[in-house]
């Protein structure tokens, strides 16, 4: 059954630049919080996106994007002197790499911590000064009224070097009910460490649910002390871009949808969940993935592309 329940994404929005092996060049909209955020509203959750553009023609761009996505932008997201923006460049696997301009400020003054049943934040917002801070405060706030997730997906070429990185990192798996990590992410900022033992450590840091997605390869889901995995769905692969972050905006809306996000009541139920329970969320998070990775650019699924049993 769909839920009703209102969620607050709280991250950067910014113009992906993609520049193919072969082809021109061409503008999307992107920003992994500001993807999840779209990718949620597609589903058809109630979304709020607190982020930092200008009022540029990027930014414009932006704002009118997301306000045909049904998302609002929370007051004071257009503040910023220009819009941030991320030059991603294809290999001929279709995987991106990134290279960023953008400042990023958030006032946790500025949002309204029992507004959203559900809060999600993550990527560069969460550990970019000045506004990292800000975020943190803002999760702490949030998980008095709200579930929370997080989605590090980590940036090395903005976010230093992993031993600077890890501490604030996990700080903020710490005040997470639901963490989604990449094989990539992991791998950096734990080298040579199994994956099977990063999410039981970070699930002794509080969240209830770690899940690492691994490309093509079985996502791994650690709930309740159990490791489980997940095929993810045959799909040919057009570029990559956003596919973390549709597997995100699938797994909150499961979620969401099933009653274990968007209340303290909820977060009690997924504290006591077991892996058969949630895998139907987990199912959706894979096949909002597969679909995304089979077309250009970040480009999440509707409720109605979705090919399985949602």
């Amino acid at each position: 059954m769909q839920s009703t329940v209102t969620v607050t994404v709280v991250g950067e929005a910014l113009i992906d630049i993609v520049i193919p092996t072969f082809g021109e060049p061409a503008e999307h909209i992107g920003g992994s919080p500001a993807n999840v955020a779209i990718g949620l509203a597609r589903l058809g959750h109630p979304t709020q996106l607190a982020t930092h553009i200008g009022t540029d023609a990027r930014g414009r761009r932006i704002g009118e994007a997301l306000a045909a996505e049904g998302v609002s932008m929370v007051p004071g997201s257009q503040s910023a002197a220009r819009t941030p923006t991320a030059t991603a460049r294809l290999d001929v696997a279709g995987v991106a790499t990134y290279e960023f301009d953008l400042d990023w400020r958030l006032d946790p003054a500025s949002l309204d911590s029992s507004a959203a049943g559900h809060f999600h934040t993550g990527s560069i917002a969460a550990t970019l000064a000045p506004g990292g801070a800000g975020v943190a405060t803002a999760m702490a706030a949030a998980r008095r009224h709200s579930t929370v997730s997080y989605d590090p997906n980590v940036r090395p070429s903005l976010m230093g070097s992993p031993a600077e990185v890890r501490p604030v990192i996990e700080h903020l798996v710490g005040l997470s009910d639901v963490v989604k990590a990449s094989e990539e992410d992991l791998e950096w900022l734990y080298p040579g460490k199994p994956l099977p033992q990063v999410l039981a450590d970070w699930a002794v840091l509080g969240p209830a649910l770690v899940a690492v997605t691994r490309g093509g390869e079985d996502a791994l889901i650690l709930v309740g002390g159990e490791l489980s995995d997940r095929r993810p769905l045959p799909s040919a692969v057009v570029d990559t871009v956003g596919a973390g972050d549709s597997f995100m905006a699938g797994l909150i809306s499961g979620l969401v949808d099933g009653g274990y996000l968007g209340s303290a009541e909820a977060r009690e139920r997924l504290r006591f969940a077991h892996f058969d329970q949630l895998a139907a969320a987990v199912d959706r998070a894979l096949a909002c993935a597969a679909i995304t990775v089979s077309r250009a650019g970040a480009n999440p699924p509707t409720r109605a592309e979705l090919t399985i049993d949602v």
